[in-house]
């Protein structure tokens, strides 16, 4: 395969990730991990320079959770 060929297909796949992330479906590449998102609530936090609170906006988040395969590579 070309180099172009393998940008091509590696964009496919990070766009498949990212459009799954915005539908809020989980990914899963199996051997590897998997991609969920994750929603974060509205809280209080500090601002550490003055210590003044500040209100910190809900959000969602994109997780990895690898596979145990990778982690046993790891470990």
């Amino acid at each position: 395969m070309t180099k172009a060929q393998v940008k091509a297909i590696v964009d496919s796949v990070f766009k498949a990730i990212a459009d799954a992330a915005v539908s809020g479906a989980e990914t899963s590449l199996p051997g590897f991990g998997k991609f969920k998102v994750k929603d974060s609530p509205a809280r209080e936090g500090r601002n550490p320079w003055t210590g003044a609170t500040i209100a910190i906006a809900a959000s969602r988040k994109l997780t990895f959770t690898p596979a145990k395969a990778i982690k046993d590579c790891l470990n």
